[in-house]
C-alpha cells in the first residue's frame, strides 16, 4: 500500500472531505468504548442468574470467539480498503450491490434509533439523583452533547470517546482487581474460592435453553466493536492503525468480559435474586463495591453507567452520520447529505440523524412508548444483521482476492482461520438471530406480540434488500469482477 492510499484531501476538486484525524490511540479506545456498555454493567448479572456461572462463561467465551473472528475479518478488509461506507462497500463489491444497499440503511437506522434509546436511558439514570426532574430537560441536554461532540470534528468525537472509554475501563479494572482480592481473602479475610459455583445445580443451571439465552445477552454486550470499520475511513494510516486495533481485541474480550463474568460468578451466587434486576442499585458491580464498604457504591456505579450511555450515544451519532453521508455519496439519498464542512464534518447528515433520534425519542410519549420500543428492538436486531454482512463479505473478499491471483503478502493484515472463521461466525449469528426471543415459542402458547417486537428488523432488512435488487436488477458479483480498487476512504 502506497502513501497515496492515506491522503485525506481531494486535491483535484479541492472539495472538503472527511479528515483522517483518528490516530492509533483514539482508534483503539473507539473499539474499546464501542463494546463496553450497559450490557456488561447490568445485563451480565441476569445471564449469570439464568444460566449459572458455567453456562454464562461458556456463552461469553464462544460469543467472544465469534466476535474476534468477525473483527479480524473486518480488519483484513478495512486495512486494505478503509472506507467510511464499511459494510456497504464490502458487501456491494464482493457479494451483491443490493445487499450492500440494505446493510447501509440497516446500519444507519440501527445507530440513529440507538441514539434515541441512549438519550432516554440517560434521562432515567439522571432520575436516580433528580427523581422529579423533567425528561425534556435531560433529553435536550444529552442530545445537544452528542451533537456538539460530533460537530467539532472527527478528532473531537475521538477525544470525547477516548475519555468516556477511559472511565469505563478504569471502573472495570478496579472491579476485577478488588474482586480478585476478595476471592483470595486479601480484603475481607475470607477466602471465597469456587464455593458459589457449587450452589444448587451449578455451575450449569437451567439447561440448554438458559445457556442459549445467555448467548443472546452476550451478543448484545459485544455489539459496537464493529465501529472500527466505520472509523477506518477517518483513521490516520489505516493500514497500520487498523491491524493494531484488531490485534488487541482478543485481550480486551478476555480482560473486560470474561474476567468480569468470572469475578461476578465467584463473588455472588447465581441464585441471588438481585442479579436478575436491571436496577443500578443491585448491579453486580454495585454489589461488589458495597462489599468493599463503599457506602456510595450505587452513586458511583450510576455515574459509570451514565458514562457508558454517553459513550454509546456519542459513538452511535458518529456511526449513523457517517453511514448517511456515504449513502448520499452513492446517490441513495439527496446529495446535500454528502456535503462536508471545513472541519471534515458532514453537518447535514449529522442534523438529519439528530432529527431522527429526536423524533424516535418523542415517539415514546405516545401510546405508552409502544412505537419507541418497536424501533428499539429493530435497531437491536440490525446489529446482528451487520455482523452477518461482515462474515459473508469477508468470505467473498478473500475468495475473490485469491482467484484474481493476488498475493496475501500484499494485505496489511491477514485474518487467521479462513474460511472456517467467517463461516462459523456466520452460523452463530444466524443461530442468535433465530433465538432473539425463544421464550415466545416455548410457553403454553405462542406470544405473537413478542415475536413481532423482537423480529421486526428482519423483514425491514429483507424488504430493503429484495426491493433494491428488483428495482436495479442487481446480480451476485462474479469473483473475477470483484473490485479491489482503493478509493481513499470515500
Amino acid at each position: 500500500m502506497t502513501s497515496s492510499h492515506v491522503k485525506e484531501v481531494n486535491e483535484i476538486t479541492a472539495q472538503p472531505v472527511l479528515h483522517r484525524k483518528l490516530n492509533a490511540r483514539l482508534l483503539n479506545m473507539i473499539a474499546i468504548g464501542g463494546s463496553i456498555g450497559t450490557g456488561i454493567f447490568l445485563a451480565s448479572g441476569s445471564a449469570v442468574h439464568s444460566a449459572g456461572p458455567g453456562g454464562t462463561l461458556l456463552a461469553y467465551f464462544i460469543t467472544g470467539a465469534m466476535v474476534y473472528f468477525l473483527m479480524t475479518s473486518l480488519g483484513e478488509m478495512a486495512a486494505y480498503m478503509p472506507s467510511t461506507g464499511s459494510f456497504y462497500v464490502y458487501a456491494s463489491r464482493f457479494v451483491d450491490p443490493a445487499l450492500g444497499y440494505a446493510l447501509g440503511w440497516n446500519y444507519w437506522y440501527n445507530w440513529a434509533i440507538t441514539v434515541a434509546a441512549e438519550v432516554t436511558a440517560a434521562t432515567l439514570v439522571m432520575h436516580f439523583w433528580f427523581p422529579h426532574s423533567s425528561n425534556f430537560l435531560w433529553s435536550g441536554l444529552f442530545l445537544s452533547v452528542f451533537f456538539g461532540f460530533n460537530a467539532l470534528s472527527a478528532r473531537g468525537f475521538g477525544e470525547a470517546e477516548y475519555w468516556f472509554s477511559c472511565i469505563k475501563v478504569a471502573a472495570i479494572l478496579v472491579f476485577i482487581l478488588a474482586g480478585c482480592g476478595m476471592i483470595a481473602g486479601m480484603i475481607n479475610h475470607e477466602t471465597i474460592g469456587f464455593k458459589n459455583w457449587n450452589v444448587g445445580d451449578g455451575p450449569f443451571h437451567g439447561g440448554m435453553l438458559a445457556i442459549f439465552g445467555a448467548f443472546v445477552v452476550a451478543g448484545f454486550s459485544f455489539q459496537g466493536t464493529e465501529l472500527i470499520g466505520v472509523a477506518a475511513g477517518e483513521s490516520h494510516e489505516p493500514h497500520k492503525t487498523i491491524p493494531k486495533a484488531v490485534k488487541q481485541i482478543f485481550w480486551r474480550i478476555l480482560l473486560f468480559f470474561i474476567l468480569s463474568i468470572v469475578v461476578i460468578s465467584l463473588l455472588i451466587p447465581y441464585t441471588a435474586e438481585q442479579l436478575a434486576s436491571s436496577d443500578v442499585q443491585v448491579s453486580p458491580f454495585t454489589l461488589v463495591f458495597k462489599h468493599l464498604g463503599i457506602t456510595f457504591a450505587a452513586s458511583l456505579m450510576n455515574a459509570v453507567i451514565l458514562t457508558a450511555i454517553l459513550s454509546a450515544g456519542n459513538s452511535g451519532m458518529y456511526a449513523s452520520t457517517r453511514m448517511l453521508w456515504y449513502l448520499a455519496k452513492q446517490g441513495h439519498v439527496p446529495a446535500i447529505f454528502a456535503r462536508v464542512n471545513k472541519r471534515g464534518v458532514p453537518m447535514y447528515a449529522l442534523i438529519a440523524t439528530t432529527c431522527v433520534a429526536l423524533l424516535a425519542f418523542l415517539s415514546s410519549f405516545f401510546g405508552n412508548g409502544a412505537v419507541y420500543f418497536w424501533l428499539l428492538n429493530a435497531s437491536s436486531l440490525s446489529g446482528f444483521i451487520a455482523w452477518l454482512g461482515i462474515a459473508v463479505s469477508h468470505y467473498r473478499f478473500r475468495k475473490a482476492y485469491l482467484k484474481q491471483g493476488r498475493d496475501l503478502k500484499e494485505l496489511p493484515y491477514v485474518a487467521k482461520g479462513y474460511p472456517y472463521a467467517p463461516l462459523l461466525a456466520f452460523a452463530l449469528c444466524l443461530i442468535i438471530i433465530g433465538g432473539q426471543n425463544y421464550q415466545a415459542f416455548t410457553g403454553d402458547h405462542v406470544i405473537w406480540y413478542g415475536i413481532v417486537v423482537s423480529y421486526i428488523g428482519l423483514p425491514i432488512f429483507i424488504a430493503l434488500w429484495m426491493g433494491y435488487k428488483w428495482a436495479k436488477k442487481t446480480k451476485v458479483v462474479k469473483l473475477d469482477d470483484c473490485n479491489f480498487q482503493y478509493e481513499g476512504g470515500k
